[in-house]
């Protein structure tokens, strides 16, 4: 697949808060996920595929509903994958928040082996 067609297939699944579906079909078995910092609930740095699923499937049980999800359409530079993604979520405890933040995805060799969120 080229950095194009992942970066619409990413793009796709992100829609529909199908973080698992992209991991499983699009990462990289070695992938790093990078968020903008440590929190109690999540490291900075997240190492390996399998570790980058229980990270999301943590993030799924924290929700109590996701009441919408806006993607912007990917650029792309070079090897690069950038969105904007936002989430209008309630989450269990804390209340409804709107979370937005620009996802950067670098791809080599037909797989996504980084992913990194800014907010």
């Amino acid at each position: 697949m080229t950095t194009q067609e992942i970066a619409e297939r990413l793009a796709a699944y992100c829609r529909k808060g199908d973080w698992d579906g992209a991991q499983q079909e699009l990462y990289d078995e070695s992938a790093v996920s990078i968020e903008p910092y440590a929190t109690p609930d999540f490291e900075k740095e997240t190492m390996g595929l399998n570790a980058i699923h229980a990270k999301g499937k943590k993030f799924d049980e924290m929700i109590e509903q996701m009441h919408s999800i806006e993607v912007s359409q990917p650029l792309i530079a070079g090897n690069s994958i950038a969105f904007t993604l936002q989430m209008d979520v309630t989450m269990k405890g804390k209340g409804r928040m709107k979370a937005p933040e620009l996802c950067v995805y670098v791809v080599r060799d037909g797989k996504i082996i980084s992913e990194q969120f800014f907010v």
